[in-house]
């Protein structure tokens, strides 16, 4: 477990022996193996399942997670039963010692024999703590866990031509600015420049030569031209900010529209730069600024390309980071604060996430990807974005859940998170 910051340290004797149990954590979470049993399966576990928190009164997560603890109690009659020891009250120290603790705030999971299932060290919250005991089978955090919302199968359907689509972003593709990509398996069709940077900054394959391959369209002839010859027009959007991009294959013709639209031209290579200089701190994926969530690491700033990748900043880095995303229906900012790889401060405190989803061939569903992941500032504005969108589909997660599946994936994983193995419609 990585240590991020120490708040406090006591060394109290236990058994003779003189172990650390004032050491307050606020490290990525940490669990010891468990053993062998039913994680979820037919039947899961049964009875009441056990929750042990070893802390102190005076220790700042242990003070952070008591509210959470309490609702806990109350949420689970029957069903869970919730124990907090305060290892610095010496009538508390055989149970400290039984449980060989290291460090505070220490969670042990047990069964309803009170047999350890597994444990974490540091700051956890309740998603946290559900979750856990939805891995260990138990039914009632199954429950609580299921989404309030949920839409696996478009309430209509998306009736475009393939050919009509990004191949990225899944937008229509504008005539003037659509950008194509040779490939072995056919034409790549991308809505524009920066869909194609986005593309390119995700590659896994030998990028040399690739720039050669693509081609974009003359915004004034409508003929495609070489996207390493051609001159860029170069904007923004009076009202976003957002850059634009039109392609020209002669300078003459590029010239003329800059004396009508205004703006700055430049070649590839100038171009090339520019896109790829802002990248998602998680996937290392081309953005703009104006389309990222803002993500800070301590004093260090950085963006998500979408929502879900702004919380995957903790994993690849270890750190506690806040976020800023606006709600995809309104624009209000929805801000979200970690601590320890778990999420401690979201507001506003309704704010939920959507995790669109996509069905495969065989049923499975898998990510939609970046283009089809948010926040929303509440349940009812995420409702009313899926009505303006009828082809969406995926379910509702909590905040929560968005960063705790990004803390699950190995490092491995999260290296190649979000990269684009192939680039030819399948």
């Amino acid at each position: 477990m990585r240590k991020l910051s120490v708040a406090g340290l006591a060394l109290v004797l236990v058994g003779g022996l003189s172990a650390v149990v004032g050491l307050y954590l606020l490290g990525r979470p940490s669990a010891a193996a468990e053993p062998a049993g039913p994680a979820g399966g037919a039947g899961g576990r049964a009875g009441v399942a056990k929750f042990i928190d070893l802390g102190a009164r005076s220790c700042i997560p242990c003070k952070m997670m008591a509210p959470m603890l309490d609702e806990l109690k109350k949420e689970f009659p029957g069903r869970l039963d919730v124990t907090f020891v305060d290892v610095n009250e010496r009538e508390n120290l055989p149970v400290a010692r039984q449980y060989g603790i290291q460090a505070i705030p220490t969670q042990i999971f047990l069964d309803a024999e009170g047999r350890e299932l597994a444990r974490h060290m540091g700051f956890i919250t309740r998603y946290g703590i559900l979750d856990k005991f939805r891995e260990l089978g138990y039914a009632f955090a199954a429950e609580a866990l299921k989404p309030a919302f949920s839409r696996l199968e478009p309430a209509k359907a998306d009736e475009r031509p393939k050919g009509a689509i990004c191949f990225m972003c899944d937008g229509d593709l504008n005539p003037k600015t659509v950008v194509v990509v040779k490939s072995e398996k056919g034409d790549v069709r991308l809505c524009g420049p920066h869909c194609y940077f986005i593309l390119y900054s995700c590659l896994t394959q030998d990028k040399a030569g690739f720039d050669g391959r693509a081609s974009a369209i003359d915004w004034a002839g409508g003929k495609p031209a070489p996207m390493i010859a051609a001159i860029y027009l170069c904007g923004l959007d009076e009202k976003t900010g957002r850059p634009t991009i039109k392609a020209f294959a002669e300078r003459g013709a590029a010239e003329a529209e800059q004396k009508v639209s205004g703006g700055s031209l430049v070649g590839y290579e100038v171009l090339k730069g520019k896109e790829l200089a802002v990248r998602c701190g998680f996937c290392d994926r081309s953005v703009y600024p104006e389309d990222a969530a803002q993500v800070k690491i301590g004093g260090v700033h950085s963006y998500g390309c979408c929502s879900h990748c702004a919380m995957g900043v903790a994993a690849r880095t270890g750190r506690d980071i806040e976020v800023r995303q606006p709600d995809r229906l309104t624009g209000e900012m929805v801000v979200v604060k970690t601590l320890g790889g778990y999420i401690v401060a979201v507001e506003p405190a309704t704010a939920v996430a959507w995790f669109g989803k996509k069905k495969m061939p065989d049923g499975s569903f898998v990510s939609a990807g970046c283009f089809h992941q948010g926040f929303f500032a509440s349940l009812d504005n995420l409702r009313k974005w899926c009505e303006r969108n009828p082809t969406e589909t995926g379910h509702m997660i909590t905040i929560d859940q968005a960063l705790g599946d990004k803390m699950k994936m190995s490092p491995e994983q999260v290296a190649k998170a979000c990269k684009v193995g192939e680039c030819a419609p399948k």
